[in-house]
């Protein structure tokens, strides 16, 4: 059953992921809240971000969104999928077929939400705030869209 996620934010969460992958080699979220509105993503971490940090991660995350990349789905076996991925996320039920979601050349991984056909689809990112506690880092962060989404 795919997750019932808003599309562009969904799609943009995969693209922070990789975003604080790149920059801070901190894995993947470990937990994430998806919603239209707003939404919040948490990651193990060792500290807050700083004003710099947030800023060159929206930077980074928009340069991607602006792109057009398109987004596009792949299914593969579970064995190829366990070699090349992190499964645990994913529900036991997933099957013997793994989705695959690919955006551009940028991040590829295992999903089985909804997701947008092309980057230029999500709007502007912004991070609304971050807080460190008990080695979790909390980003919260938003769309702008256009005012008929």
């Amino acid at each position: 059953m795919p997750k019932n996620y808003d599309p562009p934010m969904h799609s943009a969460e995969h693209i922070l992921n990789q975003t604080m992958v790149r920059m801070f080699d901190c894995g993947r979220c470990v937990n994430a809240h998806i919603e239209k509105k707003k939404s919040r993503i948490d990651y193990k971490f060792n500290r807050d971000l700083t004003s710099e940090e947030k800023v060159e991660i929206e930077n980074r995350v928009n340069e991607i969104i602006e792109k057009n990349l398109p987004v596009r789905e792949e299914y593969i076996s579970r064995e190829e999928a366990e070699r090349m991925y992190n499964l645990k996320k994913l529900p036991e039920d997933a099957g013997d077929r793994i989705r695959i979601i690919h955006i551009g050349d940028y991040d590829s991984c295992p999903c089985s939400g909804v997701h947008v056909k092309s980057t230029a689809e999500i709007g502007k990112f912004k991070i609304l705030s971050s807080t460190y506690d008990n080695n979790l880092l909390r980003l919260r962060f938003k769309l702008e869209r256009n005012k008929d989404d």
